[in-house]
């Protein structure tokens, strides 16, 4: 029998997307909402904790940043254990660990216990968003990547939103303990959902040569009747590495003289991005209650800043599948520099600040979705988990220290207006990192 050669990239980019692809783009969706609410939810509660408990600002830090902490020690293993052992084991275990986790920390009874337990659950959480953008850059065809990778990203500031809007709901009837036992419950059902219905990457698969009848039907699945028994699989020579980086590791290959410049670049942007995005998440909260509003005031302007991340999102990626990706980027962090200086200038108005607040989020939320598609476009299949991963890595140290940040900003005895002006800095470095990445490479 003549043997039927598939190329599984080109088959997949040239075919309408199907119902099972949807059903991956679907799952990983959610997995990242769930996520997102569980990575933000600690911003939300930090308030009617500290007033709970009696802490301090200093004594609130490292239970802000231990999830950040676990978040960047988990993106930079899980990444590399992805392009190992395959993307749906470890997404799988890390939301049942970090659904675990969650639930731990409303038994908590202490600041030393708040602290395992979040890094713990952040060690978890850190493997999330880099292998189900890796997942779904590998099921979506390429002309639709980056849109659909900044849509199952936009899950994030849902479930970041939703926090928000839950919190200022259940704290006041249940106490800040419930929001945790729902930020854990639905990851449990959820990992069962997966176990059941999330299928392996077929690139990777391929990659590693794995059971022929297995990759079969799953590209049967993607694609109706494209396959027979005799039908051989393969990927374009352009996903694989080439002969030099065939010897090397994932981590190699990220760092190797091809790559590096452009892993630099996007450690440096994701670094910045996330020192921001997460500032403003973890103590936006506080810095809008101790300027004189109220705590639900504060969580609804929050809110409304992650909220805009959907919308923001799903533009940027639409823009970056039509025009230059990284300069759409670079452009995009420009407006959300600007946007941070008009919200630095609103005072107290309320209403005001809900609007530019979503503006905001629309602008650096929906700017960090693309980031992760300009990564996930970026690396190689086999090195791709890995370069995410790292990628998320050395952000959540910005992420980690933006916790201590956010704290010496309070101490100092600095407005939130003048927080908002200062942090038009990193945005300009973001933009900057891209753009100069987007002149050495010329991708698109």
């Amino acid at each position: 029998m003549t043997n039927h050669e598939i190329n599984v990239r080109e088959l997949l980019d040239k075919n309408p997307i199907s119902p099972y692809q949807k059903l991956v783009i679907l799952l990983c969706f959610l997995i990242v909402v769930a996520d997102g609410f569980d990575v933000a939810i600690m911003g939300f509660v930090a308030p009617s904790l500290k007033s709970a408990w009696q802490l301090s600002n200093n004594a609130l830090a490292p239970v802000l940043s231990a999830a950040l902490a676990g978040l960047a020690v988990g993106a930079m293993i899980t990444g590399v254990l992805a392009d190992k052992f395959g993307r749906r084991k470890i997404l799988i275990g890390n939301v049942l660990c970090f659904g675990l986790f969650t639930l731990l920390v409303a038994q908590a009874h202490s600041v030393t216990e708040l602290v395992i337990y979040r890094f713990i659950a952040g060690c978890a959480m850190g493997g999330i968003m880099p292998n189900a953008a890796t997942l779904v850059t590998e099921f979506a065809p390429a002309r639709k990547r980056a849109f659909l990778i900044t849509v199952v990203f936009a899950g994030f500031t849902v479930g970041a939103a939703g926090g928000g809007f839950l919190a200022a709901w259940l704290i006041p009837q249940y106490g800040w303990q419930s929001v945790f036992v729902l930020g854990g419950i639905v990851p449990l059902i959820l990992a069962a959902v997966m176990f059941v219905w999330l299928p392996e990457s077929i690139g990777f698969l391929v990659h590693k040569q794995g059971d022929k009848e297995k990759i079969r039907q799953l590209v049967e699945k993607c694609v109706p009747h494209s396959t027979t028994e005799a039908s051989v699989f393969r990927l374009p020579e352009n996903t694989l590495l080439n002969e030099t980086a065939a010897t090397q590791t994932p981590v190699q290959t990220i760092l190797n003289t091809h790559y590096r410049t452009g892993t630099l670049l996007l450690w440096l942007a994701y670094f910045s991005h996330l020192f921001l995005v997460y500032l403003l998440g973890s103590w936006m909260p506080t810095m809008i209650t101790e300027s004189g509003m109220t705590p639900a005031q504060a969580s609804i302007i929050t809110a409304m800043f992650q909220l805009g991340g959907p919308l923001g999102s799903v533009a940027v990626g639409w823009l970056m599948d039509r025009f230059h990706t990284d300069r759409t980027l670079a452009i995009w962090y420009v407006l959300g520099a600007a946007v941070l200086v008009a919200l630095s200038d609103v005072g107290g108005n309320y209403g005001l600040m809900c609007v530019l607040a979503f503006a905001l989020g629309t602008s650096l939320n929906g700017g960090g979705t693309g980031m992760n598609a300009l990564s996930s476009m970026f690396f190689p299949l086999p090195a791709r988990a890995t370069g995410n991963g790292w990628m998320h890595g050395i952000g959540r140290i910005g992420a980690f220290a933006s916790a201590f940040v956010g704290a010496w900003f309070l101490n100092w005895g600095w407005q939130f207006q003048t927080v908002l002006t200062v942090l038009a800095i990193p945005v300009f470095v973001v933009g900057s990192a891209i753009w100069i990445k987007g002149m050495i490479y010329k991708n698109k």
